[in-house]
């Protein structure tokens, strides 16, 4: 059997999408290779959101075009959103590759496979809710903790956004099966469970007519084995009581808002498509800390939006001093072809986005540090992701950083961990963005 290669890039709901096609290829009979020369064949599942993603994915796959021109690789599949958005001129524009399969064709992975190696050229676009949302998966994160998808698509239909167009309407799991495959993780030793979807908080809508986010936590925290669960991509209109109260009053449930707010300019948010203005947002940021004192709320904004002018950006800048937020992300604006805002006048310079997108991050750096310096001296829950570069040290998360998104802690300890462990760290300094801690 040939070896497989698999590069995945993109987000966490495109990983969830690679380790479900992983499993159906060791299931088939394939070895995985560890490198990409190592490999008959690399599948690639790309990202396609914006150019920047876009530019990595199609970096991927001339690099492996250039192993396979080498002869060091056979085959070349490209899956994923940027197979989704672009079909055909894939193909036509890199004739290395070997097939071109829409996230439809994900379950059909090792027909495809079959087909390459029968040297035939695939190009295949099943229809958008033929995507699997659910089987088992060859997890590629560590053991103990795993993405947790709970529907795929987006409804919201944001202006400056192409996944509605690639991943089609939200299409949400039923909270059975949600319960039934966290259930399996447990099982294997996931500790902690992170909650994805393009929109977590509008989970359930699609099937039982509201959402149903806070059933599903109820259901989950009833698991037996899971310490920590962790919610992603909470939109700020569905941020109910129910919702901050079931946060709030299950232990198992982190105090971990992620909160993409996109903008604070009621002017710019209207034209996104989405709602609020700064008064509004200040509002909402004050209610999450009365529901959760102690809560920690990431958010991202998107800097150089058409019509941004400097009064727009100072609104946006004088919101982040004012609600102080614990964690922040900031990206300039992506011109996406085919969306609403990719025809909007008064389109903002690049350069001029990415240098607002800059100020913001060197505000947030000094909300962050001040953040960072009050934990010294307290007491925070901790999980070993590694082994640190120095005997007795360990490279970890608090439960205020996200996986592969968030700052890390370096754990000083006397007695020996191991990666997975949950454990009790006093903070005792700062490095930069991460911290220092000594074992309790």
């Amino acid at each position: 059997m040939p070896k497989i290669g698999f590069i995945s890039l993109g987000c966490p709901k495109n990983q969830v999408d690679a380790e479900l096609m992983l499993d159906k290829l060791v299931k088939a009979g394939y070895e995985i290779a560890g490198t990409a020369e190592e490999a008959d064949a690399v599948i690639v599942n790309t990202c396609g959101f914006i150019d920047a993603a876009k530019q990595e994915a199609i970096d991927n796959i001339l690099e492996m075009g250039q192993l396979k021109a080498d002869g060091a690789i056979q085959k070349i599949i490209v899956t994923g959103c940027l197979a989704e958005r672009y079909r055909d001129e894939i193909l036509k524009e890199m004739p290395e590759v070997d097939a071109v399969v829409g996230i439809g064709g994900n379950a059909d992975i090792v027909k495809t496979v079959e087909d390459v190696f029968a040297g035939e050229t695939v190009s295949a676009y099943p229809p958008k809710k033929d995507l699997p949302l659910c089987g088992e998966r060859l997890l590629s994160t560590p053991p103990w903790w795993a993405y947790l998808k709970i529907a795929d698509g987006c409804s919201n239909c944001c202006t400056y956004c192409a996944i509605p167009q690639i991943r089609g309407p939200m299409r949400s799991r039923t909270i059975e099966s949600i319960v039934d495959e966290a259930k399996t993780l447990a099982g294997k030793g996931v500790k902690e469970l992170i909650v994805i979807a393009q929109d977590t908080t509008r989970y359930g809508e699609d099937l039982y007519g509201e959402p149903k986010l806070a059933a599903l936590l109820r259901e989950l925290v009833k698991l037996d084995g899971i310490e920590w669960i962790r919610l992603l991509y909470c939109y700020p209109d569905r941020l109910t009581d129910e919702l901050l109260a079931t946060i709030r009053d299950n232990d198992k449930v982190l105090n971990y808002i992620d909160l993409p707010l996109q903008h604070a300019d009621g002017r710019i948010l209207k034209a996104m498509n989405r709602h609020g203005d700064k008064e509004t947002l200040l509002a909402l940021i004050k209610k999450i800390r009365d529901y959760l004192p102690d809560g920690v709320i990431r958010t991202t904004f998107i800097t150089g939006f058409p019509g941004e002018d400097d009064a727009a950006f100072e609104t946006l800048s004088d919101f982040v001093e004012q609600a102080q937020f614990d964690r922040l992300g900031c990206f300039a604006y992506s011109r996406e072809e085919g969306t609403k805002a990719a025809e909007m006048p008064d389109q903002v310079d690049p350069e001029i986005a990415a240098h607002r997108g800059e100020i913001i991050m060197e505000q947030q750096y000094d909300i962050f540090t001040d953040k960072q310096q009050d934990l010294i001296g307290t007491v925070q829950r901790c999980v070993i992701d590694d082994y640190g570069d120095e005997p007795g040290t360990y490279a970890g998360r608090t439960w205020m950083d996200a996986p592969e998104i968030d700052s890390a802690i370096t754990v000083i300890s006397k007695r020996p961990l191991t990666p997975g462990d949950f454990i009790d760290v006093e903070i005792t300094g700062t490095d930069e963005y991460d911290l220092i801690g000594e074992t309790i």
